[in-house]
């Protein structure tokens, strides 16, 4: 049974929109490295009774007039397919574009061919060529505690990661805004509460801080249908706790 909710919307109303901006920019690295951004939108459904055909509340909100409906943002993630088969060497286009992504390379790449290291290669089955790597899940403070940040990056991971030979991340806290988190031993445990999330969704730790997730492993599938239940369960203890 899950807790009542203090969330500030219905969880089963976010979505997400994942774009892929193209500049149309002719750089060295523009056919290596592609950054995908995804929206954490909610949507927020109101009803105006003034508009409403029928006595309030008897009307069926799908088909009802005077539902509007708005989405508004309530997190980000951001995404990188790395191309280790096309443009420039993979690891000197990643070391140039961020300390993050530089800190992947290392583990993962030969510096000199820009492909994956041996040990990589026979640690990974063969799904296609490209690397995804996961470079940041952010959701508003309002909306942390339930696990939401891992039920929406499973989605985004299922959706950027066919044609990929591996999935990688460096569990980190990104949002410094929080007081509590000048603290060091608070500091560890939300790290270690993150690195506990990506691991749920079949991350295993490989070298330093970078994670690796195979597309060819089960459990994110696996998890991935635990997860929209689990999304559902939230849904309905929101809707129960707010109509009770």
């Amino acid at each position: 049974m899950i807790e009542p909710l203090s969330l500030p919307g219905d969880p089963s109303e976010l979505h997400l929109r994942i774009v892929y901006n193209d500049t149309l920019s002719d750089t060295p690295d523009v056919d290596t490295l592609e950054e995908w951004s995804v929206e954490i939108l909610h949507r927020r459904r109101e009803h105006d009774i003034s508009r409403c055909p029928t006595a309030s509340g008897a009307c069926d909100p799908e088909d009802c007039p005077a539902y509007t409906a708005s989405d508004s943002a309530v997190g980000s993630m951001t995404f990188f397919r790395v191309h280790l088969d096309r443009g420039r060497n993979a690891y000197a286009a990643m070391e140039e574009a961020s300390e993050d992504l530089y800190e992947i390379a290392q583990a993962l790449l030969d510096p000199a061919t820009g492909y994956y290291t041996a040990e990589v290669s026979e640690l990974l089955e063969y799904s296609g060529s490209a690397l995804l790597v996961m470079d940041r899940v952010t959701l508003r403070e309002e909306w942390r505690g339930r696990g939401l940040g891992v039920i929406l990056a499973a989605e985004a991971i299922f959706r950027l990661m066919p044609g990929c030979r591996a999935v990688a991340c460096s569990p980190a806290v990104y949002d410094l805004s929080a007081n509590r988190l000048r603290n060091e031993a608070e500091w560890n445990r939300v790290t270690a509460k993150i690195a506990r999330g990506w691991k749920q969704l079949g991350f295993l730790p490989y070298r330093d801080n970078v994670f690796v997730l195979s597309p060819t492993s089960l459990v994110l599938e696996e998890q991935r249908g635990q997860l929209r239940r689990r999304l559902v369960e939230l849904g309905a203890a929101w809707s129960a706790t707010t109509h009770a």
